[in-house]
């Protein structure tokens, strides 16, 4: 019996970071056992927000394909692809762009955020307006059945039901498949400063950090602010640090330095020192991949063209379909009408 398919993408709009890997791609390595899975790093998207400036999208396409595969993505169980090698994403975005209503896109809920969130860029464009059409085109070009998200998420999700469905409806066929939310819990994962672990904010971990920058980062991290001196005592849930020990440290080691805080028993170069150990003892075996895939830069183009060339024989079976859907010219050298 085949296996259910699951589709999910990261933007290439910047290095990969801690949050990044326990939020989204342990949960994809987890997944590659269960379900058909196909991964893509998304550049296409990566130029709705960084359109005037492209220039470091093919160093954030390299740094995700290494991580991707150091994480643990293996491309014999899992389709790891590159947009942009599988054409056919255009052409039903084009498609989908003609029967999308602009109401629909202009209520999804992160259009206004964004344009709030980066003031300094113009996204008064089609292509960021336009995004949801596009990562619709991403899914449901591969019939995926389910796609990763909190549930936070399932609002963005909502719109890509909704075209598949309107398309379905418009064209008398069952082309596309309403695809469903993989409920999954994303750890929140706090960053150096104790917002939210984004490249935006500059309070990230990356995984291409060395271990000395890592430990640097910790080193300085803010904690709880009412423990100015080593004998003041702390709120533990106050402190970023804190936050992090409870994705990356033992029950009794969250235990020890919540007590030791409040007690005033441990100061916070202790606490981030145990910390530290324990965020390099998850990131070792992937630092350890990692500097053997950079030395291989060929067999990784290898793999990101023998993924895209699986995903393009699929994404072409179903543009036949959404040719003759709506009777339009074949792909075949524009010889046979359909």
């Amino acid at each position: 019996m085949s296996k259910e398919r699951v589709l999910s993408g990261m933007q290439a709009s910047g290095k990969l970071h801690l949050g990044n890997l326990v939020g989204a791609l342990k949960n994809w390595v987890a997944l590659q056992d269960r379900y058909d899975c196909f991964y893509f790093i998304a550049d296409w998207h990566a130029l709705t927000t960084g359109y005037a400036d492209p220039s470091s999208i093919k160093d954030s396409t390299a740094d995700l394909l290494v991580n991707f595969i150091a994480a643990g993505l293996d491309p014999d169980r899992s389709t790891i692809f590159i947009q942009s090698m599988v054409p056919q994403h255009a052409e039903l975005h084009l498609l989908l762009s003609m029967i999308t209503p602009l109401g629909w896109l202009e209520r999804v809920p992160t259009y206004k955020e964004k344009q709030e969130q980066l003031k300094e860029k113009d996204l008064a464009t089609y292509g960021f307006l336009g995004y949801p059409v596009l990562q619709t085109a991403d899914i449901i070009i591969y019939g995926a059945k389910y796609v990763p998200v909190g549930i936070d998420q399932m609002p963005h999700l909502e719109i890509s039901r909704e075209i598949a469905r309107r398309f379905n409806h418009l064209y008398a066929a069952e082309v596309f498949p309403e695809p469903e939310g993989l409920l999954t819990e994303f750890p929140k994962v706090v960053g150096l400063d104790g917002r939210k672990m984004s490249k935006s904010y500059d309070n990230a971990v990356y995984l291409s950090d060395a271990p000395e920058i890592v430990e640097q980062k910790i080193r300085t991290m803010v904690t709880d602010p009412a423990r100015k001196r080593r004998t003041d005592k702390g709120d533990p849930e106050l402190s970023p640090v804190y936050q992090l020990h409870k994705i990356f440290s033992t029950k009794e080691e969250l235990e020890f330095v919540a007590h030791g805080c409040r007690t005033a028993e441990i100061g916070c170069i202790e606490c981030k020192k145990i910390l530290i150990k324990n965020v390099f003892d998850y990131l070792g075996p992937i630092w350890k991949k990692r500097n053997e895939l950079v030395s291989s830069p060929d067999m990784l183009m290898d793999i990101a063209r023998k993924g895209s060339e699986k995903a393009r024989a699929v994404a072409e079976e179903t543009m036949d379909r959404v040719r003759k859907s709506m009777g339009l010219v074949s792909n075949k050298g524009g010889r046979d009408a359909v």
